[in-house]
């Protein structure tokens, strides 16, 4: 796909997830009326452990009532900050599940973590594909374009969907500027090499990251463009070159919290969204590792 080609207006739906700062989609074939879910969140309260399908549950009462037809259930990459719907929503309408061939590498890195390697494999059967750089599949007639953006994770991947790009933790909105890469398997200079290989779309492609903290307090937004992410991200405006990038992301990095949920989500979302199994009194159980992030800022 290059940026001369004529490309197919996405029809783009944008649901903000307060708790957690994230944008879910909906994205949708005009023609077929054929949809696709992209990160979609399930609902968790940190102060009582208690799970909820509110947040799923709208985008499916969405779709029933726009007529859509479900194809796929996306997800962009094992996030960090909230748990995966995926699992619930497969369940909820048989539609199969994706996400980036290279989970299976930060599967194989968060079991050392977890010291879980026993608990399950870490192969990508959780989902019911897995996608490679420049694999090209549809959603009803639109073709879509899967670009592999590492650097915020090892597994971050791009959906190229028409004229719309899903970029989630790469680029956030201009004012937001770009994604932390201090996780485990994460690299600013591989988050560079992704964010130059993205802006390469054209300068109309629309943007649509997956969180938005709304600095300054202004209102939520998730859409950009490749030209306005070239002339106004404040990172991006700061930093021109790779060596520049990578000195000031790391920076910022050293100084940030891990985010609240990651220990909690991330054994979700390697799971494709699934929950632990019920131990032998019926209940589920997170598991989370003490230390093992001594070198980070404290988060209060």
């Amino acid at each position: 796909m290059t940026s001369e080609q004529p490309r197919a207006q996405a029809r783009v739906h944008g649901f903000y997830e307060k708790r957690t700062s994230s944008i879910q989609y909906v994205v949708a074939d005009p023609q077929t009326r054929k949809c696709a879910i992209i990160d979609p969140v399930l609902d968790f309260d940190t102060n009582s452990g208690g799970t909820a399908t509110r947040s799923a549950d709208e985008i499916l009462a969405f779709i029933a009532e726009r007529g859509y037809e479900l194809d796929w259930i996306l997800d962009t990459h094992p996030h960090a900050d909230h748990f995966s719907a995926a699992g619930y929503l497969t369940d909820r309408t048989g539609a199969p599940t994706a996400i980036g061939e290279k989970v299976v590498d930060v599967q194989k890195l968060w079991q050392k973590i977890y010291h879980s390697e026993d608990c399950c494999p870490a192969d990508g059967s959780q989902w019911d594909r897995l996608f490679a750089d420049g694999d090209r599949f549809k959603i009803g007639a639109m073709d879509v374009e899967v670009m592999l953006t590492p650097g915020h994770t090892l597994a971050s991947i791009a959906y190229v969907v028409g004229d719309a790009a899903f970029i989630h933790d790469t680029l956030f909105m201009p004012d937001g500027g770009t994604a932390r890469a201090d996780f485990p398997g994460g690299s600013a200079r591989d988050l560079w090499a992704s964010i130059q290989r993205i802006l390469t779309l054209g300068d109309t492609t629309r943007l649509f990251t997956g969180h938005d903290y709304c600095p300054g307090g202004r209102d939520p937004r998730w859409e950009s463009t490749v030209a306005q992410q070239k002339t106004d991200n404040i990172d991006l405006r700061k930093a021109k070159t790779e060596a520049d990038f990578v000195a000031l992301r790391e920076d910022k990095d050293q100084r940030l919290p891990m985010p609240r949920l990651i220990l909690q989500s991330l054994q979700v979302n390697l799971m494709g969204g699934r929950l632990p199994e019920p131990e032998s009194n019926g209940k589920r159980y997170l598991k989370i590792p003490l230390d093992a992030f001594k070198s980070v800022p404290w988060s209060d």
